[in-house]
Order: structure tokens, then sequence, then C-alpha cells
């Protein structure tokens, strides 16, 4: 790793900026299967960001099986077959063939996970699903795109499923993917007014896991998905 200046722009998610570059790094070969990682120190120099902005970058790398950390000894790249662990880099948001995957993925796991909320979710889930359906619709009437309380409504979903892992999974899919769609969609209602549509399906959601109904809270978390991408599509294509 060479010692020039290449700082970073500054973007929301600049540890997610940086773990990117040094990703390509590593798959370029500019940093070998067990050779140290610089210092924090030195690639916060090299980029221009935070220590604390390179050690979530690292975290990022470590989940990815891209790092390795030995105690007392610093952060290492991993051989290649200590990797075991699944990655999602999207190249092109705006591929049409991309969205559609993304969506599917998406499909799998929130449509699923909306099922078995229905199924699974106690009176404190509910009401903690209606407080973000409830904290969308103020966003809404504020003018706001509410994006985060849309993640909020979509995470509480994911909870009362009492599973772990699809939380975990939850998680991994919002910081590769979600945000940037929801983002997207969001930027999309607001262009086109169809922002109460949006809040419209949320309710439909809504309304299913009430009546502990897992089949109509499935289909409308899976309608809501569909129209989510054609309004992706719609934003792209503005």
């Amino acid at each position: 790793m060479t010692q020039s200046h290449d700082f970073l722009d500054r973007a929301p998610s600049l540890a997610d900026t940086l773990a990117h570059r040094l990703r390509q790094e590593i798959a370029a070969g500019c940093m070998r299967p067990g050779e140290r990682l610089p210092t924090e120190q030195q690639i916060s120099e090299r980029y221009g960001v935070s220590r604390p902005t390179v050690r979530e970058a690292i975290g990022r790398l470590k989940h990815d099986g891209l790092v390795v950390t030995r105690q007392g000894a610093g952060a290492f790249i991993a051989e290649p077959g200590a990797l075991a662990v699944f990655r999602l880099d999207v190249e092109d948001f705006t591929n049409r063939d991309e969205i559609r995957n993304i969506v599917e993925l998406l499909m799998a796991v929130e449509a699923t996970a909306t099922e078995l909320a229905a199924q699974r979710r106690g009176e404190e889930d509910l009401a903690a699903i209606q407080a973000q359906l409830d904290a969308m619709q103020a966003a809404i009437d504020r003018g706001e795109p509410g994006v985060d309380e849309d993640m909020a409504f979509h995470r509480a979903i994911v909870d009362a499923t009492g599973n772990p892992f699809f939380r975990d999974l939850s998680d991994f899919l919002d910081r590769r993917v979600r945000h940037f769609i929801r983002t997207a969609r969001a930027n999309t209602a607001r262009m086109g007014g169809l922002t109460q549509a949006v809040q419209a399906e949320h309710q439909a959601i809504f309304d299913m896991i009430a009546k502990a109904d897992p089949v109509g809270a499935r289909r409308a978390a899976e309608t809501h998905l569909r129209n989510a991408a054609e309004r992706l599509s719609l934003y792209f294509a503005k």
C-alpha cells in the first residue's frame, strides 16, 4: 500500500466507502494474504478519515472474512480459504436485472419474516409495529420521506419473529442494499406524490399482522416489495 494521499469524498456512509476501497485493493493484490494491514493511523492519514471510521471499516472487512485479527499483533489479510461468510456487493443499482435479483432476495427474507411475525407476535410486538407505523404517518404529515421510520417499521416486524438470525440477516441487508432502495423509493414517492400509497401498503401489512393472518401478511409484504421495485425503476427513469 503506497503512502500517497487519496482522500475520500465526505459521504453519509464513509466507513462503507472506505471498506469498499480496501476491498478493491485486496482484490487487486495490493495487499496479499497473510500481510499485515497498515495501522489505523496510517489508513486514517492516507484517506483523510478519522480512526473510528477506520475501525468501523475494518470491522466490515472482518465481517466479510477478508481480514482477521491476532491478539496483540494487529489485523491481517485473510487467506483465501478462510473466506466462509456470505457477501453481497451490488455493483449497479440502476441495472434492472440487479434490482430484480435484490428484490427476490428481500422477498424471500422480508415476506417470510412478516408471515412469521403474524404467527408469533405478542401484544407488545404489535404495539411496537403500530408505533413505527404512526411515526411514518407523522413524518409524511411533516412533509418528510420517513425513511428512518420505514426501516424501523420493518425492523419491528423482524423483531416480532423472535428469531435472532432473521435480525442478523436483516441488519446485514440494511447495511448492503436496503437503505439505498428505501432512500430511492422515498425520493420517487416524494417526486411522484406516491408517499401515501406507500403508507397504505404499510397499513395493509400491519392489518394482516394484527389479524394474526400469516398468509395475508406474506401477500401484503410481497405486494409492497413488488411495488417498491416499480417505484425504484421510476426513480432511475427520471
